[in-house]
């Protein structure tokens, strides 16, 4: 699959790239990707602290008073939720989030989606360099590429400093680096943008053995 590269401002640059099939050209399927976004998004889920109920606080059994004539309630000892230092009543209980997912299927998964982008939705970069790395320029340039309200931008093994700055404070763009490529933010994102370097480091992270080149 040939695909043009683009410049920052969508302008047509030189040239054009060769894309991967077996990364990019994958039928998508719904039944994959639901199964990859939930597993990221349970455990992205932070772990309940539990609380001590009437059994595992620390106070003492015995009973204090008598059980009538005392002219209050009949207690039998202080780990009641009704006392100070007592057991919480229905308290909340520690809940481990921890799903696990078969690497095949992760990876199955993020092909998938790329390949859900390079129907619709996927554009080519030669670099991310800015000629002024300032936020008005960046967002200038963005702006007249139209390339939707949420971009997710990938680059190479780093991430281009000066781009980076430029755009953290711009409200739908999101920069990652290609280890940092995902199913759920690519999904999320209405366009995304990859650099040369980032196609070549996501077809080498699928690539068997004998094929790296």
């Amino acid at each position: 699959m040939k695909v043009k590269v683009l410049n920052l401002d969508g302008s047509a640059a030189k040239g054009d790239v060769e894309l991967n099939d077996d990364v990019f050209g994958l039928e998508p399927r719904a039944d994959i990707l639901h199964r990859v976004v939930t597993w990221q998004l349970e455990n992205r889920r932070g772990i309940a602290r539990a609380t001590r109920e009437r059994s595992e606080v620390a106070r003492t059994g015995k009973k204090f008073g008598r059980q009538k004539g005392g002219g209050t309630a009949r207690h039998g000892d202080r780990r009641a939720p009704i006392f100070i230092g007592g057991g919480k009543a229905h308290g909340a209980r520690r809940r481990e989030f921890d799903v696990s997912l078969n690497k095949k299927v992760r990876a199955l998964g993020l092909k998938m989606a790329l390949s859900s982008k390079a129907m619709s939705g996927l554009v080519i970069v030669d670099s991310l360099e800015l000629n002024d790395p300032k936020t008005k320029g960046a967002a200038a340039q963005l702006a007249k590429a139209n390339w939707g309200k949420k971009v997710l931008v990938i680059d190479g093994t780093s991430v281009n400093e000066g781009f980076a700055r430029a755009t953290r404070n711009l409200v739908g763009i999101n920069v990652l680096p290609a280890m940092g490529a995902n199913v759920y933010d690519i999904l999320k994102h209405d366009t995304l943008v990859l650099t040369r370097a980032a196609v070549e480091q996501l077809e080498a992270r699928f690539a068997l053995p004998g094929e790296a080149k």
